[in-house]
């Protein structure tokens, strides 16, 4: 671990056996916050070894005022299931606080907000992928804080990608936007403490307070590790191992599984063969570490809903082979092999201007490539450069290792 004095490990002595994980939530409900007034950026997935959630932890704790709950995309308890779901403001029915939705008419918290507070509090689960909403509501967070003269405190939590293996590459000038706020890869190897201290650096901030967790989660989630499903289809974290190669599917007319009980791990659509996709992809260099399999299911909701749908379910069997962009790239140019597939049209994550699969692959090439069956050149696109990434993550990191492809 770093020894930078914005990272701090109060070592309440909590680990062995009976928590092989403690997180940052775990230290401050030990360590207590000093009597703070809080505005808590945080949802249900933020547990603690107890699986108490953040709110109720830091709301108990014996000096300290929770003055404001703000959440992200989908919701303080992942009500929403769609994206571009908006939601309002509410006042917290035990405690009378407000929980402020920074998923409504803006992104970012306003100044009223966080009005009566004198720390940020930030607890969010993220999920390792570029994609993801919740870290952009951090950032957005730390830029107002940081305009108010409000210190801000990161509860560090595992990636359940690990923190070794990067994919993809940054996007390109013009490609940034809510789903990619910053020039990352698509897996990008960090944890939500060591993506703050980027942000702040990339964004001129103070660096945040960075209270880290104590486990080894250098290759996944340690071992039982409280997992809450952090949106509405993310229910495991398998679904997390594949959702930077499958979210893509969003960007399109077929279904990314929405509506079923294994969201991003079964895709298809009306039109599409199941034995066919998969006869033709079958020991496919690009699904190394997996297994694809024929697969029709009817949607409850979303796209094609209450429509049979063909397609098939991948099963990641090898986590250290497996790489989930490479992998939901060349099922997606299966899938464009047949007549009925196409581009979703914008709007898409608040971009009106813009192809959706353009701002989520970060540059038009990808989408080029998918529609003329471009595999080596996919593949390509796919490979991380652990170099490169390592100059821009390498000031910020929190925990040692070395990132690969």
């Amino acid at each position: 671990m770093t020894s930078d004095r914005s990272v701090r490990d109060p070592g309440d002595g909590r680990r062995g056996a009976a928590n092989p994980a403690v997180s940052g939530l775990d230290r401050i409900a030990a360590a207590g916050l000093g009597g703070r007034r809080i505005a808590l950026l945080t949802h249900h997935a933020a547990v603690d070894s107890s699986w108490r959630n953040a709110a109720d932890v830091v709301h108990s704790l014996p000096g300290t005022e929770l003055r404001a709950i703000l959440a992200p995309q989908h919701g303080f308890w992942g009500e929403t299931q769609d994206n571009m779901i908006e939601w309002e403001s509410y006042e917290h029915p035990r405690w009378g606080i407000p929980v402020h939705s920074l998923y409504g008419g803006s992104r970012e918290p306003s100044d009223s907000m966080l009005s009566g507070c004198d720390l940020l509090l930030v607890d969010l689960q993220d999920v390792g992928a570029r994609y993801y909403t919740y870290v952009y509501a951090m950032a957005l967070s730390m830029r107002r804080a940081a305009s108010t003269g409000i210190p801000v405190m990161i509860l560090d939590r595992p990636n359940p990608l690990g923190l070794r293996i990067v994919e993809g590459r940054p996007q390109e000038p013009g490609m940034l936007s809510y789903v990619g706020l910053y020039p990352i890869p698509v897996r990008h190897a960090m944890t939500i403490g060591e993506l703050a201290r980027l942000f702040a650096h990339s964004d001129g901030l103070p660096t945040p307070e960075v209270i880290a967790f104590e486990a080894d989660c250098t290759e996944g989630l340690p071992e039982r590790y409280p997992w809450v499903l952090p949106s509405p289809n993310m229910p495991t974290p398998e679904t997390a191992l594949v959702y930077p190669g499958m979210c893509l599917f969003e960007a399109t007319n077929i279904s990314e599984g929405r509506g079923t009980t294994r969201p991003f791990e079964v895709f298809g659509a009306p039109w599409i063969d199941p034995d066919v996709l998969c006869g033709e992809l079958e020991g496919h260099p690009m699904l190394e570490g997996s297994v694809l399999r024929p697969h029709r299911f009817v949607p409850a909701f979303g796209k094609h809903a209450g429509v049979m749908c063909g397609g098939a379910r991948i099963h990641p069997i090898d986590p250290a082979s497996f790489r989930p962009l490479r992998a939901g790239l060349a099922l997606l140019a299966g899938c464009f092999r047949f007549r009925g597939s196409a581009w979703r049209e914008p709007p898409y994550e608040y971009v009106w201007d813009r192809m959706p699969m353009d701002i989520l692959a970060g540059t038009a090439d990808a989408r080029r490539m998918v529609e003329t069956g471009d595999f080596d050149g996919l593949a390509e696109f796919c490979s991380g450069d652990p170099e490169a990434h390592s100059r821009l993550a390498g000031p910020h990191l929190i925990y040692p290792r070395e990132f690969s492809a």
